[in-house]
């Protein structure tokens, strides 16, 4: 039978030119030791990967597709996405391509990983589920995370997940949940990995509070002036953090943020972004009952 005619040929065709495509950019990371790692060349002389497989920050080797071999050093890192950026000593093979669009559930996938010398590695699967934000373990706070039924073989972390056409969705990563993988969706990491590439960190701040949501009655709705559920009861105030000095108080209820609805604790820390660090901002706070705007100088979490 022809191979125009055999659907299922066609369709096996076309992933494995899309492992092809996207294998062309995706190399070897051995920044630690007994931990192979992939990573993606994402930009002209930059590779992208998992923060938690690099232990070394210079001379870093690095394998690309086409045997080629260089090698890089560390550029900056956020363990809060375990996202890492290297800058290559001399640039060897092609960039990875990038999708419009994140992944949506439902949808085929492939994992690539370059994990040994052998060459490019692929595990089939679906997007399983979109989520985020999401508190990881050590209280870092993850704003989106693809989950997918790939198979993460070791090695994989800091992979590309693509899709059909060979076009990068995200990058997958062993090192925030244990036991399992999750893929950071390209919108974000192309994010992280820009910051990281010209400051070297991703900042994000504190007010220096603590918190439980409340709901809000009636009256405090009216006297915003919008239908807002619930608002944040703030139940300590660090002395001398940014909320104490801006004015904050035991017992106010946090209801705003620069100008968006704060309704729980995740929605206040995932706006406690690096553009609000070390500005002055608005934060809107019910006290006894009456609307009051603060101006806070956010803090940087350490």
């Amino acid at each position: 039978m022809s191979e125009n005619l055999n659907p299922l040929m066609a369709f096996s065709n076309a992933l494995a030119d899309a492992a092809s495509k996207a294998g062309d950019a995706t190399v070897l990371v051995s920044a630690r030791r007994r931990m192979p790692a992939s990573g993606v060349h994402y930009a002209p002389g930059l590779v992208l990967t998992a923060n938690h497989t690099i232990e070394r920050e210079e001379g870093i080797p690095v394998l690309f597709g086409s045997g080629a071999q260089t090698t890089a050093s560390l550029v900056g890192r956020d363990p809060a996405s375990d996202l890492a950026v290297l800058r290559l000593e001399q640039a060897a093979g092609p960039l990875i391509g990038r999708s419009a669009q994140d992944g949506r559930v439902g949808q085929l996938v492939l994992s690539l990983g370059r994990p040994s010398e052998g060459g490019i590695e692929a595990s089939l699967g679906v997007i399983s589920s979109v989520g985020g934000p999401v508190r990881m373990h050590g209280g870092g706070l993850l704003e989106r995370f693809l989950r997918t039924d790939t198979i993460p073989y070791p090695g994989f972390s800091g992979g590309p997940l693509v899709d059909a056409e060979g076009l990068v969705l995200g990058i997958n990563t062993s090192g925030l949940t244990p036991g399992s993988s999750l893929t950071i969706p390209a919108s974000l990491a192309w994010s992280v990995a820009e910051t990281l590439a010209q400051h070297g960190k991703v900042r994000r701040g504190f007010l220096g509070v603590r918190s439980q949501p409340v709901e809000l009655p009636a009256s405090a709705r009216q006297a915003l002036g919008r239908e807002q559920a619930s608002g944040l009861l703030l139940v300590g105030v660090d002395e001398g953090s940014p909320a104490a000095q801006g004015g904050l108080m035991l017992g106010d209820v946090l209801v705003g943020l620069a100008g968006q609805t704060v309704e729980d604790p995740d929605a206040l820390l995932g706006m406690l972004s690096g553009s609000l660090v070390g500005a002055s901002t608005a934060v809107e706070i019910l006290r006894g009952g009456q609307p009051l705007t603060l101006s806070v100088v956010v803090g940087e979490r350490k």
